[in-house]
């Protein structure tokens, strides 16, 4: 048991200095505040003013959703769970991993002045720049808090709906999180999430990878897998409601393996698969 704590704190302290770099480098640059839809997921995704690599193949646009704000916007999602999230006016959304407010200001807008928007992520630089983008669009009814999702400060049976945008797979105990998830949900509330899941198993060396684990690669798991801890939190009426192939450019996977080896992975059909699923607390 210690062994499997330290190891996942050895993940998380990778997550945080990750995005950390990445919250600090948004700060510094404009472009996320560019007109041009792609202007956030092609300079802002993954942080490569810091020095890493971006992981911008795996998101999608937001520009056409409603209450969508440039500069919160890092390009770091792999889907749109505020699309077919089912939140209505005066609902309590909780968004994990709410980074620096994208999908929480795009729900904000669905709650309205009556609902509210609470944002949950465990880098404080993430945490610093949601609040700051929050106090300068004026957002009484939005707030963003550190902390875990393994270990959720709030209380039980508060949430109407729960989101979240390419987070759930750098979470090292991922069934613990649905266990927080369905804990915080009032009875009859439901969770939607975007997330990344393997349609087969990686190779054992691209799954040791920090620098993949923290750009939402290495830490999926198999799709079969995470529906079954889905299911063992209590939830019902689970259904995948989008999924797509994500293609890693080949450049990056060899970085760490062969070329024979990275055939023989596009061989076995070892999918990337972006998925958005839902599930409902009865």
């Amino acid at each position: 048991m210690e062994k499997k704590n330290s190891e996942s704190e050895k993940i998380k302290s990778a997550v945080r200095e990750r995005y950390g770099k990445i919250a600090e480098s948004a700060q510094a640059t404009s472009c996320c505040g560019m007109e041009e839809s792609k202007a956030a997921s092609s300079c802002c995704g993954g942080g490569e003013a810091k020095g890493g690599f971006s992981y911008s193949f795996i998101g999608e646009d937001y520009a056409k959703l409603p209450g969508y704000q440039p500069e919160a916007d890092l390009g770091l999602g792999c889907g749109l769970p505020t699309e077919l999230a089912g939140i209505k006016a005066g609902d309590y959304v909780l968004d994990l991993g709410s980074g620096a407010g994208n999908d929480a200001f795009v729900a904000r807008r669905i709650v309205g002045e009556k609902g509210r928007v609470t944002g949950v992520d465990m880098t404080p630089a993430m945490v610093g720049k949601a609040q700051a983008n929050s106090q300068k669009l004026g957002f009484a009814n939005v707030d963003f808090i550190l902390g875990e999702i393994e270990s959720l400060p709030l209380v039980e049976n508060s949430v109407d709906v729960v989101i979240s945008n390419c987070v759930l797979n750098l979470v090292p105990d991922k069934a613990q999180a649905f266990r927080e998830i369905f804990r915080v949900l009032k009875p009859g509330g439901h969770f939607n999430v975007s997330d990344i899941v393997l349609g087969a198993e990686l190779p054992p060396i691209l799954r040791e990878q920090a620098e993949l684990y923290a750009g939402c690669v290495s830490g999926a798991v198999l799709k079969n897998e995470y529906l079954g801890l889905i299911q063992q939190a209590g939830f019902k009426d689970i259904q995948i409601q989008k999924e797509r192939t994500v293609e890693v450019p080949r450049d990056i996977l060899l970085k760490y393996i062969s070329e024979k080896e990275l055939r023989e992975l596009e061989g076995k059909g070892a999918g990337i698969l972006s998925v958005t699923v839902w599930g409902a607390k009865p």
